[in-house]
């Protein structure tokens, strides 16, 4: 047995949640488990043979109510190298855009016996609700501007394995605080293992009473990134905007966006994000983007499917464990 296979085998049934809701109420131990599962998952998805039979006889049912062709295309592909059947359904073609609610939803579902449901939509919340209705596991693919955990604990493997560790560093979130799950899954991860985070934005876009996460408020670029180890920049979502929150792209870009002018008063070997996708110009300047030796964003990709993998196993085997111990 490989030093992978063994880690999976020994640490994948302590997982002691039903779900994965959010990064919100996960202990340190909960997401440190998720990132050494994620870890051996990065070695199987480098090794010739990817697949393997962990997920064999189980359903994934990929539920998007929100267009997401990186996060769908990832659990899909998470779900295939595990062994498991996927299934990729969209609310565009489903019976919900006929009226149909999403509690009809959920007890469709819910008959066809699926294993995990991997859940997006535009509502905070609807995915927990969705979760009550259900017998199977499932997981938040991103729920309005609540949280993404998933994109959290991949940010963080692309973190630990490039510098090592989590804990003493210091993390900029820059841009459009407002509307981004990805930022309030990132803050509850990083926090809790020990980052010190501040987020950037203009005054429109960042949240009040952020604060009581336990982070600084910056609304100048440079105050905000200074010193830091990471700086994870943050896409623009014009289309959840209602009013003007930023006079011009342009001036944005001018004021926000991440050039390597701005990132020279952070850390001299401070690391750059982004979750994807990129509006490249306005929230960061392409050559940036693509440095390999500043950028994590393709390491981010690549740790997605990863970060995913173990996900679905540890919630399978959390299954497994509590139908063992009804009988």
């Amino acid at each position: 047995m490989s030093s992978s296979s063994a880690l999976l085998g020994s640490r994948a049934g302590g997982y002691p949640h039903r779900h994965l809701l959010g990064i919100e109420g996960l202990s340190p131990e909960d997401i440190t488990l998720l990132l050494d599962l994620s870890q051996a998952y990065v070695e199987q998805n480098r090794a010739p043979d990817k697949k393997s039979n962990v997920l064999r006889g189980r359903t994934i049912i990929n539920l998007f109510f929100e267009n997401s062709t990186r996060t769908r295309t990832s659990f899909e592909l998470a779900g295939k190298r595990l062994g498991g059947d996927v299934i990729n359904m969209s609310a565009e073609s489903s019976s919900v855009k006929k009226g149909e609610t999403l509690i009809d939803t959920a007890m469709t579902l819910n008959a066809m016996l699926p294993d995990v449901l991997i859940v997006r939509h535009a509502e905070s919340g609807a995915v927990k609700l969705l979760s009550e209705k259900v017998n199977c596991a499932v997981i938040n693919a991103g729920d309005g501007t609540h949280e993404h955990p998933t994109q959290a604990l991949l940010d963080a493997l692309a973190i630990r394995r490039r510098l090592g560790r989590l804990i003493g560093l210091e993390v900029a979130i820059c841009g459009d605080i407002l509307h981004s799950r990805v930022a309030r899954s990132n803050i509850h991860l990083l926090t809790a293992m020990g980052a010190r985070v501040r987020v950037v934005g203009p005054p429109t876009l960042i949240p009040s009473s952020i604060e009581r996460l336990g982070v600084r408020v910056f609304h100048n670029m440079l105050d905000g990134i200074r010193g830091c180890d990471i700086v994870m920049m943050l896409r623009l979502q014009t289309e959840r905007m209602q009013g003007s929150f930023v006079p011009s792209v342009r001036e944005y870009f001018h004021f926000f966006g991440l050039d390597r002018a701005k990132l020279a008063v952070a850390k001299p070997d401070a690391l750059v994000m982004h979750p994807g996708p990129m509006n490249r110009g306005v929230e960061i300047d392409s050559e940036l983007a693509d440095d390999i030796d500043r950028s994590l964003i393709r390491e981010q990709v690549e740790m997605g499917v990863a970060v995913r993998m173990a996900c679905l196993d540890v919630l399978t085997r959390s299954l497994t464990s509590n139908a063992q111990a009804g009988s």
